[in-house]
């Protein structure tokens, strides 16, 4: 346990729990074994920038990697986008430092040992509160003209690699592969003839049979009400006369308590 403080009149201090991370050869390739410290606790106002300046006593701080939950991490590419690619973690989270030399791990878990740490000093402050809220409302509002490079950037990406892919399909076409198969696409077919007098009248003949059709179902639809009401007259006058039958039944029964 690391005990840190957000700044020297604070009171009471907040720990972080520290361990070598230590996982099978090979299974995490973004945080290698005996160079990476991982960390647990960390708050939401310590960033990468405030944890590395903490542990840089111990050594050179090669990265520090961030995340909600612990797991096992890959090397992770540059943001492609400032724009698209933003994530806002919120929370305590876990964080992995990974330092150059195996002997700052050592030295980072013997921090226990000493005081508490300061995360925010006058040299370097640490934003919170009303002035974390600005800067984070700052950083939002998107420049049009860094969105609009960015855009048409992406989109000249784009079209090469399209172009690149006809190319590669017009330059492979007719080609047999390894079995002997030709690909045959859409784009290699003849285009379709104009049509002729025929068969403009094999269509006109076509329209002229869906009318009869549609003529003929809507028959068939009248006739479907005009059962459906007959039926329902027949169920009102069995129902009429199944009245009567009992009115009748009751006026003839013999015993009558009352």
């Amino acid at each position: 346990a690391l005990a840190v403080k957000f700044a020297e009149r604070q009171r009471s201090h907040h720990c972080l729990l520290v361990k070598e991370h230590q996982v099978r050869e090979g299974a995490d390739t973004a945080h290698p074994p005996r160079r990476t410290l991982f960390v647990l606790n960390v708050p939401p106002y310590c960033g990468p920038d405030s944890l590395s300046r903490l542990f840089s006593r111990c050594g050179h701080v090669q990265s520090v990697d961030i995340c909600d939950k612990p797991g096992p991490g890959e090397k992770k590419d540059k943001l492609a986008s400032k724009f698209f690619d933003r994530k806002t973690l919120k929370g305590f989270q876990v964080a992995y430092v990974v330092f150059r030399k195996p002997a700052a791990v050592q030295a980072a878990k013997a921090l226990s040992q000493e005081g508490p740490l300061l995360i925010s000093t006058e040299s370097h402050p640490v934003k919170t509160g009303i002035s974390k809220w600005i800067a984070s409302y700052e950083a939002s509002i998107v420049d049009p003209k860094e969105l609009k490079a960015e855009v048409d950037a992406y989109m000249e990406d784009y079209d090469k690699k399209v172009a690149e892919e006809e190319a590669k399909a017009a330059k492979e076409e007719g080609v047999p592969d390894e079995e002997g198969w030709v690909k045959v696409t859409r784009k290699g077919r003849k285009p379709g003839l104009p049509r002729t007098e025929a068969a403009n009248l094999r269509v006109l003949e076509k329209e002229k049979q869906k009318r009869a059709r549609k003529e003929l179902l809507n028959f068939y639809a009248w006739q479907h009400r005009e059962t459906k009401r007959e039926h329902i007259a027949q169920l009102r006058k069995k129902f009429e006369e199944d009245k009567q039958r009992i009115a009748l039944m009751r006026a003839q029964r013999k015993f009558r308590p009352y």
